[in-house]
């Protein structure tokens, strides 16, 4: 049976369809085409007594109303698959009985062409739901589109296929959104058989048919609103000015790319999503935070929450910047993997937490547990940096060391072809190693020592 929520919402919708006599919410997202492949089963068991006739008969003339109130809707395509319906049962089997009998075209011209083949389509063979739905890939024009399946069927699988798998590959292969079904008198017990397939619905009366197509259809054609909320570490939804990525679930394929706003009442922006379906939000935030499976409501605001709070790193230098460039590897706490390269004319943004932050200075400078807190700027301070002038009188291999203690910590090397250089140091005691190229003999090295200071300048003649 329908849920008594599903069932609240189409006695207003079938109430609303009574004053109206048409589709109640229908609207084709302006300029987008829409195409709706309705896969209808006409298999021998539709012969069964449902309500007032046979399944056949009330799906047929039922739909056949239903497609009446499409006409008056842009950028709409819709198409005709059938199944069981070529090929007896008897004497064998045939689970290849399926055919596209009505293509992609302007919804006008093809409510007529779907309604008269329907008249003239008898079931007569069996269920082949895999290998219709994955013939029915074949179906959709390869320009961009929303693409959409739904299914009207009174039996499950009666071949070997596994429309569940078959589905899931169209979804993942970004052919076709997750599929609408339509269970006509199946009953709630095949809701799971049924589920993995697409959206079930359960029809229990002829009463709830067209209401029901008038809801999966007005999710087909619909976007619905969304806002999502950054919330900081005490709820509320402050933060912004971050990129956000809506993927579809199933295909991973990436559906909408926007930059979190705050409008000007103060609150995130809402912004326009296929209700169809189910996303996976990655928040771009450093690092990045995601929120998966979420599903939407059609015709309702939709709230999406995420746990974004932020605070800001600065980088800065005590005295005047002797470097060209200076970057700065940022790490969470005890990680090795590198979140981000943070330049040092650069303000960025972090989740609150601790970090590691490693700048690419000669030598290396390595600051840790860094804490980033909500809503606050962390300046991390290194200090000035000397200039050292190497003077060579030809080719040679060298070194630079840093006496740290009783050990030499290796700095860099030298450029071997070069007979002058400018290196931009931390303050400390050095050593350099080098050694001409035309002496070869490690008896030739030549060492030597020398201070940074903060902001000065020193030449070295390894001569």
């Amino acid at each position: 049976m329908l849920s008594p929520r599903l069932l609240r919402s189409l006695l207003l919708t079938t109430c609303l369809w009574l004053m109206t006599g048409n589709a109640v919410g229908l609207k084709a997202q302006p300029g987008e085409t829409t195409r709706i492949l309705f896969i209808f089963d006409a298999s021998f068991s539709m012969y069964g007594e449902w309500q007032s006739g046979t399944k056949i008969a009330v799906a047929k003339r039922l739909l056949g109303e239903f497609l009446d109130t499409l006409k008056p809707l842009p950028n709409l395509e819709i198409a005709l698959r059938c199944f069981g319906h070529r090929v007896p049962l008897r004497p064998y089997i045939d689970c290849k009985d399926t055919k596209l009998e009505v293509p992609f075209g302007p919804v006008a011209k093809n409510v007529e062409l779907i309604k008269a083949r329907l008249q003239t389509i008898l079931p007569t063979g069996t269920t082949p739901i895999a290998y219709s739905l994955g013939e029915a890939a074949n179906d959709f024009p390869q320009s961009y589109g929303r693409n959409v399946i739904v299914m009207i069927t009174d039996g499950v699988e009666e071949c070997d296929g596994d429309p569940c798998a078959v589905s899931l590959a169209l979804q993942q292969k970004g052919v076709v959104l997750k599929p609408f079904v339509l269970g006509v008198g199946l009953g709630s017990m095949f809701a799971d058989l049924m589920g993995c397939i697409g959206k079930f619905y359960d029809i229990t009366s002829e009463g709830s048919f067209k209401t029901v197509l008038n809801m999966v259809v007005n999710q087909a054609i619909n976007r619905t609103t969304v806002q999502v909320n950054l919330l900081d570490i005490t709820k509320k939804p402050i933060e912004t000015n971050v990129d956000m990525t809506f993927y579809d679930q199933g295909s991973g394929a990436i559906k909408y790319n926007y930059l979190h706003t705050i409008n000007n009442r103060g609150n995130p922006d809402t912004i326009n999503i296929d209700p169809a379906g189910a996303y996976r939000l990655v928040v771009h935030t450093i690092p990045p935070v995601e929120k998966s499976n979420i599903v939407l409501k059609d015709g309702v605001h939709n709230t999406i929450s995420v746990d974004a709070a932020q605070g800001t790193l600065a980088l800065h230098i005590d005295g005047s910047n002797r470097y060209k460039s200076l970057q700065a590897l940022i790490r969470r706490k005890g990680e090795k993997g590198t979140l981000h390269v943070q330049d040092f004319t650069q303000i960025e943004n972090y989740l609150v937490g601790k970090y590691d932050v490693e700048f690419l200075t000669l030598p290396r400078i390595i600051k840790n547990d860094i804490d980033i807190s909500q809503s606050k700027t962390t300046t991390i301070s290194i200090p000035q940096a000397g200039i050292l002038t190497i003077m060579k009188q030809g080719e040679g291999s060298g070194s630079i060391y840093l006496e740290d203690g009783k050990k030499l910590v290796w700095v860099c090397n030298l450029k071997d072809a070069l007979t002058q250089e400018n290196i931009v140091l931390q303050p400390g005691n050095y050593r350099i190693e080098f050694r001409s190229k035309v002496l070869q003999k490690s008896e030739n090295t030549v060492e030597r020592r020398f201070k940074v200071e903060p902001g000065a300048s020193t030449t070295q003649k390894l001569y």
